[in-house]
Formats: structure tokens, C-alpha cells, sequence
């Protein structure tokens, strides 16, 4: 018993702004860490968005091997590796094992222009429907289809295409395997039954990828295979080690947030903002915006999201923020504090300013002209305003996004938990409650998203005895952040009366915006 209790689980968690090895007891406490930033990515051409596969995979090694270097007595302790990482970045690997192209991230926003032709009965099906729209942005939003049309001779000798988690599971283990809850990409899967799609699926006369071009997928939980010794000379990582399916990031975040029931609405407040609830029953919030998969076999995760939702944020702090970076490093403060003090010297509310976080088309929800909005400015308003609309504008379009979940799946929620990098704001914890009117958790651990890997590793392993177990071992809430009346209901007015109103309104300006300039480019 003492050597399960002594126990220790790496998780290698690659997002978006940097690649993190991290140690987890089975108390789900963070013991170590270690984080290396992704600053390499390239923009060939403008929308496009690359990086350098072997350097994704230098910095999970370099980020293990510095936290041995920190905590090398931890190694021994270690008893297996699970791997969570973006979701939608896509690379293609040739026969001798390398990538033949940079991969092509998901904040990429080229389009493929010669489509596969669809046959005829599954044409016909979606003109019935109403989709035939739909189905073509997924195909050109395939980046599959795109190397097929752009680079056939890179396409040709495409032997595998493999999203993040493929790449560091096969350079892990050897082995072209992946697990079926990290797939979230325009790719061939049958999101409802978690595995590659059926021959006679559509998708496969919509995307060009070929079913042997596509690794093997192992649930959740599964043994995908062994740390080989090339594995361990990179990373430090003992040899031998079972490898363990862990999910994509945003599954992982809301297993680690300890949302595994439909009355709990998992928000990320990361580059992407997204509201989440893990349920049993398949169902999509908008018609062909599949529920992913969950970080738990046979689970599903309904989600909306918001594009780039927390990128507003973040260029809030660059282009206006360098009084409170300042000011941060001479009184010895984080940064955050003192935008936390900015956004609470103004009334819930902003003084009437509202803004609408779309900075990113989408095909329905926003529709394809759809920009970002802010009204109601006034002489009195300050960048302090500003930055508080920017922080309540997110929070309304998740509650948006909550209204359609709710319809959909006829559960209330009842209770929200938040994470990523906007979770460590109190003032942003505390506006969310209010605006969804229900206690708010904060996590005990900033990081969920590896905490969820390394929930999947320990019930792999045998360590805890099934997922409710460990999550009730591993998870827990550090604070909670309950909704103030009077905010309430000035919030509810605002959505509901204004907020709501704003897209309806403003689409026929976005569309004349987007004739005169030609900006963002239709499909």
C-alpha cells in the first residue's frame, strides 16, 4: 500500500503557448513541473499558422528532461506517462518516420479549393437537409484535402497524419497508435462511437485521408504501449514505462476539473474559451458540431466554443497593459493582480459597454461574415472599461453557449468549474458567477488539463480502481465564488435584452463591411 501511496503520474501537456512535463501524486497534487514555451511558429503566408513537428517533440523532451534535472529523486517514483496535447494540428509523417511537412496548426485558416467530389446519394442528402454549405467548409477546412490539392507530391508519399498527440505517443512508444479520446480534427471519425469511421461514411468521400494513412486508437485509459529506449536517451523518461491514453486538451480539462456529470459546466478560459459538459448521451448543441469525446470511454463532450475566445485577452494586456507589466516587476506582484485591481475599480456592467467576442468567423455560429463588436462608448469609459466589457463579453457568450447546451440536452446546469489561465483572475471568476447566475469553483490546480492525463494514467494502471474513484481522489474545488444578487440582475437585463440582440442586429452591417472590403474571405 505504501508503494501505490508513493506513487507518481507524468502527464505531457502540450498546448498551444508552451509544452509542459508535469508529476501528479494520487491525491492529485501538483509535485513538479516543468514548462518550455512555443515560440516557433511560423505565418508563411498571412492566416497561415505552422510549426516545426521535430521541435514540438524537442520541447516535450527538453521540458522532461529539465524537470529531472530539478527533481531527478522523483524518476523512480514515476509509474507511467500519459500525453495531452492542442487539439486540430495536423502533420504529415512519411514511410522512414518523418514528417514531411511542417504541421499545420489549428489556428491555421487556409482553405483547400479542389474539393473530393461527394457521391451523388450523400449529395442529395445534404441539399434535403440543408447542409450541402456546412459539409463544403469541412472539406475546405480539411487540411488532408488541402495537401492533396497543394502539395501531391508531399501527399503521395504521406505515409501517416498524425495530430500532436500521435506524434508524441508514436515517438514515445514506437508505435503508430493515438488515443480515440485525443481526436478532434477534420479527420474520419465516427464521434459517436469513438473509433474511425465506417467505410460507407461520408466523410471518407469528403476527406482525402485513406483509413491505412490513420493510426491505430485505443480508449481512454488503455495501454497504448512502452517508453522504447530512443524515448528514454531524449527524455529522461526510465524505459519501459506504460504509456497511457490521455485525451485531447480540453477533455483532460474537464475530467481534471472534476466534471463528469451533466449538471456541470466545464468553462476553459484559454485561447480558446469554451463551456463543456460531460455526458453519456450523444448530442450535438449545433447540427454538425459533433460532441467530442470525453476523457472517459464511452462519455461525450457537448461544447461551445469561442474562437481565439481568450486571444481578446491576452492583446488587451499587450497593446494596453505595460503600466500594469511594469508596475508588476518594481512592487514584486503578478501581472494579474493588477488587472484584477484595474477591472474592480469599474461597476458590473462596464457603464453600458458591451462587446461581442467574435473574432473568428464561423459557418453558422457566428455566421461566415461575423466580426467582433463593441458598443456603447462614452466619454467616461477608460481602458479599465474596456478591459472589463472584453472579460463580461466572454462570459455572456458562454452563457449563450449554456442556453443552447441546456436545450439540447433538457439538464439544467447547476454548477460551474473553471480553468485555464483566465481562472486565475478573481475578478473574472466572480463576474462569471454573476453573469451565470451559480457558484463558481476555481480548481485546486491551475493545471486540469494535465491532472485529467494523469487521472486516465492512474485508472489505466490500476492505481485507482475506476474514473469516479479517481476523480473523487484527484479533484477538488479551492474556492468557490458565489453570485451577487444586485449583479445578477443587472447582468441578466443586459444579456437578455441587449447582448442577445447584438449579433441579429449588427449582421447586415458585417455584411456590407465584408463586400466593400472583402474581409474575412468567404469560402
Amino acid at each position: 500500500m505504501s508503494a501505490l501511496n508513493d506513487a507518481l503520474l507524468l502527464a505531457i501537456d502540450c498546448g498551444t503557448q508552451s509544452v509542459r512535463a508535469l508529476l501528479f501524486d494520487l491525491q492529485g497534487n501538483l509535485v513538479a513541473k516543468s514548462q518550455i514555451g512555443l515560440d516557433g511558429y511560423t505565418v508563411p503566408q498571412p492566416g497561415w499558422h505552422e510549426y516545426d513537428a521535430d521541435a514540438l517533440w524537442q520541447s516535450a523532451a527538453k521540458a522532461c528532461q529539465q524537470l529531472w534535472q530539478t527533481h531527478g529523486p522523483q524518476r523512480a517514483r514515476v509509474r507511467g506517462v500519459a500525453v495531452t496535447t492542442q487539439r486540430g494540428t495536423i502533420l504529415p509523417i512519411g514511410a522512414d518516420g518523418q514528417a514531411l511537412y511542417p504541421a499545420i496548426t489549428w489556428l491555421d485558416q487556409r482553405k483547400a479549393m479542389q474539393l473530393p467530389p461527394i457521391g451523388a446519394l450523400w449529395s442529395a442528402l445534404f441539399r434535403l437537409a440543408g447542409a450541402s454549405s456546412i459539409i463544403r467548409h469541412i472539406q475546405g477546412e480539411a487540411e488532408a484535402n488541402w495537401w492533396a490539392a497543394e502539395r501531391p507530391e508531399i501527399w503521395s508519399r504521406t505515409h501517416k497524419l498524425l495530430l500532436v498527440s500521435g506524434l508524441f505517443n508514436w515517438k514515445l512508444t514506437g508505435r503508430f497508435v493515438d488515443s480515440a479520446g485525443s481526436q478532434v480534427a477534420y479527420l474520419p471519425f465516427d464521434f459517436k462511437k469513438h473509433a474511425w469511421a465506417a467505410n460507407i461514411d461520408w466523410k471518407w468521400q469528403a476527406i482525402a485521408a485513406r483509413r491505412e494513412q490513420l493510426p491505430e486508437l485505443q480508449p481512454v485509459g488503455a495501454q497504448l504501449g512502452s517508453v522504447s529506449a530512443e524515448a528514454a536517451q531524449a527524455t529522461g523518461i526510465p524505459a519501459g514505462l506504460p504509456v497511457i491514453a490521455g485525451a485531447a486538451d480540453k477533455a483532460c480539462e474537464v475530467l481534471g476539473a472534476g466534471c463528469t456529470e451533466p449538471h456541470q459546466g466545464a468553462l476553459s478560459y484559454g485561447t480558446t474559451a469554451t463551456i463543456n459538459v460531460c455526458t453519456p448521451r450523444y448530442f450535438e448543441a449545433l447540427p454538425f458540431s459533433p460532441a467530442y469525446p470525453a476523457a472517459m470511454p464511452g462519455r461525450y463532450n457537448c461544447e461551445v466554443q469561442i474562437f481565439r475566445g481568450y486571444w481578446m485577452v491576452r492583446w488587451f494586456k499587450e497593446q494596453f497593459g505595460h503600466l500594469e507589466s511594469q508596475a508588476s516587476e518594481r512592487q514584486g506582484v503578478t501581472p494579474e493582480a493588477l488587472f484584477d485591481a484595474m477591472v474592480n475599480t469599474v461597476p458590473a456592467g462596464s457603464m453600458g459597454l458591451m462587446l461581442q467576442p467574435y473574432w473568428s468567423p464561423g459557418v453558422r455560429v457566428p455566421g461566415p461574415d461575423a466580426k467582433g463588436a463593441v458598443i456603447g462608448f462614452g466619454d467616461t469609459h477608460t481602458r479599465a472599461h474596456l478591459y472589463r466589457a472584453i472579460l463580461e463579453g466572454l462570459a455572456y457568450a458562454l452563457r449563450e453557449g449554456r442556453e443552447r447546451i441546456e436545450h439540447k440536452s433538457r439538464m439544467p446546469i447547476r454548477e460551474l468549474r473553471i480553468s485555464g489561465g483566465g481562472s486565475q483572475s478573481d475578478a473574472a471568476m466572480q463576474l462569471t458567477a454573476d453573469i451565470f447566475n451559480l457558484s463558481t469553483g476555481r480548481p485546486h490546480t491551475y493545471e486540469t488539463a494535465g491532472l485529467g492525463a494523469a487521472i486516465a494514467c492512474a485508472v489505466g494502471l490500476k492505481l485507482h480502481a475506476d474514473f469516479p474513484t479517481a476523480v473523487r481522489a484527484m479533484t477538488r474545488v479551492a474556492r468557490r465564488f458565489e453570485p451577487l444578487a444586485a449583479n445578477v440582475r443587472l447582468y441578466d437585463e443586459l444579456f437578455r435584452r441587449v447582448y442577445r440582440r447584438m449579433y441579429q442586429r449588427l449582421t447586415p452591417l458585417y455584411s456590407e463591411i465584408q463586400r466593400i472590403t472583402g474581409y474575412p474571405k468567404l469560402d
